[in-house]
């Protein structure tokens, strides 16, 4: 692999992090939580092995995300009807809100993601 890979995985890394800074900052959440939000506005009704797959994490790190986002009011637990042992999850009002804030002008995204979500 040249180093010209490493430096430029590099610069995508140092982007994330400055993004997920500025989120926290402006929004008080983090990268994950805003990923989250995101899936369940694409899609409610999501168990919590659907969350950690989707989100490309394990169970027990999806778990903290959702309880940290449960405990604040973004998101909703619901049994679910065919097996009452499981739960869905789905946004609340303050989710939805809190998802529009995310993606308003409020949070400016590293130039270095543009270009690379630009590429899409």
């Amino acid at each position: 692999m040249e180093t010209k890979c490493i430096c430029a995985i590099r610069k995508i890394y140092k982007a994330i992090g400055a993004f997920e800074f500025e989120l926290n900052r402006l929004l008080g959440i983090n990268i994950n939580e805003a990923m989250l939000l995101c899936m369940l506005s694409e899609k409610a009704n999501l168990t919590a092995g659907e969350i950690a797959e989707g989100m490309c994490l394990s169970k027990s790190n999806s778990s903290k995300v959702v309880a940290s986002l449960l405990k604040r009011g973004y998101v909703r637990r619901v049994l679910c009807k065919e097996d009452g042992r499981s739960c869905r999850f789905h946004l609340t009002p303050a989710g939805e809100e809190l998802l529009q804030r995310v993606h308003g002008d409020q949070v400016q995204l590293p130039e270095e993601l543009q270009e690379l979500i630009s590429r899409r």
